[in-house]
């Protein structure tokens, strides 16, 4: 058995070598479709995790208070806040507490905010209200507010970030399907080249009694190594796009979402694991379909 597999590899390595061009096109196509494939992951991931993050203060509007407001200050903003109808309750939201609550979201990665050195998050006042309808106008009516610099209103957040999150899955599984079977047609094509090389070889092993599987495997392993090749490239790419998007845009989204991104070491795991099942699948399968016909001659 052992044997076997090391006669696999030793020439699904020979002719991956002969067949230079049309290998580097196959990782090339496959590394693409997994590439765009990534960046549409991450951004959905990350849209559900803002989208879970603010669902537990769904019924709230948030108030976000200039940094050079006082505490006096913000306690008349508050007061005027209780006197509108329909609101139920209003709270005190320090930026102190706004980061703890975060480290808290964030769980065992809690302790990636250390790093941030000053907090950038802003003193809130969060209003529980009694309906959309008040929720609506109680926005409206905060914003006006002298030492006010924000208003979000979570649940028409949810909603949209909700309606984002499917366009954004359906549009990846529609061009994830279209590029996979283009993959598949590359990769085939690519090992076709060799078959059509080696024929008189092939037709001899069957002739003398090698079965299908056998004859199938080098090409098999060719198409699962060219499928792990664009696999690591593919998650390597998409590590190093979203590193640099986090470093650039990390603290922005936290300043005005009140969320974080999810960590670039936690999402590079994961591509690596989703990405080496996509393209061993899509390697394997351009090998079969590439032999197919010419073994049920």
């Amino acid at each position: 058995m052992i044997n076997r597999l090391k006669y696999n590899i030793r020439q699904a390595l020979q002719q991956i070598k002969r067949n230079r061009g049309m290998s580097f096109t196959s990782v090339l196509a496959i590394t693409a479709m997994m590439l765009i494939l990534g960046l549409f992951f991450v951004v959905a991931v990350n849209i559900n995790l803002f989208t879970e993050m603010i669902k537990q203060d769904y019924d709230f509007v948030e108030v976000y208070i200039q940094d050079d407001v006082s505490k006096e200050d913000a306690k008349a903003i508050m007061d005027k806040l209780e006197d509108f109808r329909g609101v139920k309750t209003v709270d005190y939201r320090s930026k102190e507490d706004a980061l703890s609550i975060m480290k808290q979201r964030w769980g065992n990665s809690g302790y990636l905010l250390d790093s941030l050195g000053n907090n950038p998050l802003p003193n809130s006042i969060l209003i529980n209200v009694k309906d959309n309808e008040v929720a609506g106008k109680i926005t409206g009516y905060a914003s006006e507010l002298e030492g006010v610099e924000d208003v979000k209103y979570y649940k028409e957040t949810v909603d949209k970030l909700t309606r984002a999150t499917n366009f954004i899955q359906t549009a990846a599984v529609v061009i994830m399907a279209f590029l996979i079977i283009v993959s598949v047609v590359v990769v085939s094509n690519t090992i076709k080249l060799t078959v059509l090389a080696r024929a008189k070889e092939i037709s001899i092993m069957k002739y003398i009694g090698a079965t299908s599987w056998f004859v199938r495997g080098p090409f098999l392993i060719e198409g699962i190594i060219l499928g792990a090749v664009a696999s690591f490239a593919a998650a390597g790419l998409t590590w190093v796009i979203y590193a640099k998007a986090v470093d650039f845009f990390g603290t922005r989204v936290m300043t005005l979402l009140s969320s974080p991104l999810v960590p670039p070491g936690y999402m590079a795991m994961n591509l690596i694991i989703i990405f080496l099942a996509i393209g061993i699948s899509v390697g394997a399968c351009g090998s079969i379909v590439s032999m197919r016909k010419f073994l049920d001659k």
